[in-house]
């Protein structure tokens, strides 16, 4: 596929293929200035008042809304060559719904195997519905990369796919998108695609999610709040046009769920490590006080 693809041209590869992978999208200096944010959010668990990582299975480091950390990630999401190509083949009543990333850990495992993105209300609908993911890789990725089918978006709605009904389809069909960092792929979720394996070497990165937010969601979708209306960064937001606005769902309150409240896992871990944490503010502010009175003791006597 060609590196530059005009609006209408990146719209009818998905129209036919349901994949197209775009390069020079990002100047130089903006992805470096993404790395190293995304890279700052993998040093260290999300913790009390720490940023960071969240771990939520084993071999992916999650990095949720990536709009809130560098310029960047809001100029992709809104770059017009994509927001034109997203309204021609979405319809004009998409926006972004979703911007997270993570780090795949090397692995021989199949951990992520064929499938399609399942997120509406299958029982409430019956035509498959269009939803685009951009995919952008912040490292270089050589193993472990991105794979789609050509041509098997929208036949039939999205689930899980074993691996003899995914070699059915002809080889010739098989998109394994290596590439350098910078490298963006945009995809429709309904066709059948994985992270391949094995993966050699740690993989960042982001993907954008972008559908039309008022098509019922599945019920797992809505119990987790995974398209809650998006985190942003005011210092990111001073070039937008309405358009942009509009796409980033500014006022759109049709996912918003007052006051939610998800439901907890590992309430013990969560409970055991507050009482560390408690007993070590504790240390530090009994040893802080002794400290005081002995630098107090010295100083009188010196």
């Amino acid at each position: 596929m060609a590196a530059q693809v005009a609006t209408s041209n990146i719209a009818a590869e998905l129209e036919e293929h349901g994949i197209v992978v775009l390069h020079d999208l990002l100047a130089p200096a903006q992805l470096a200035s993404m790395q190293r944010a995304f890279r700052n959010m993998l040093k260290r668990l999300r913790w009390n008042d720490f940023p960071g990582f969240e771990k939520t299975e084993r071999y992916r480091h999650m990095v949720q809304d990536v709009l809130l950390l560098d310029q960047g990630f809001v100029d992709i999401a809104v770059h017009p060559t994509v927001t034109e190509a997203l309204g021609q083949y979405i319809g004009p009543a998409y926006e972004l719904v979703e911007a997270k990333g993570w780090l795949s850990l090397p692995t021989r495992r199949d951990f992520h195997g064929w499938h399609g993105d399942a997120w509406y209300d299958q029982s409430k609908i019956r035509e498959v519905q269009r939803e685009v993911k951009l995919a952008l890789y912040l490292t270089d990725v050589r193993s472990g990369a991105f794979n789609y089918i050509r041509g098997t978006h929208g036949q039939i709605h999205p689930r899980t796919i074993s691996r003899d009904e995914a070699a059915r389809h002809p080889a010739d069909r098989l998109v394994e998108a290596t590439g350098p960092a910078g490298t963006v792929i945009l995809f429709d979720t309904s066709g059948i695609h994985r992270q391949a394996v094995p993966i050699l070497e740690p993989r960042h990165a982001v993907f954008y999610n972008y559908h039309d937010p008022s098509v019922p969601l599945q019920r797992e979708d809505v119990e987790y709040y995974r398209y809650h209306p998006l985190l942003l960064n005011a210092a990111f937001l001073g070039d937008l046009s309405a358009e942009d606005r509009r796409v980033l769902g500014f006022g759109n309150k049709t996912n918003y769920v007052p006051h939610f409240e998800r439901k907890p896992r590992h309430e013990g871990f969560q409970r055991t490590m507050a009482r560390l944490l408690d007993g070590k503010l504790l240390a530090e502010e009994f040893f802080g006080r002794v400290g005081g009175r002995l630098r107090r003791i010295v100083g009188r006597t010196a």
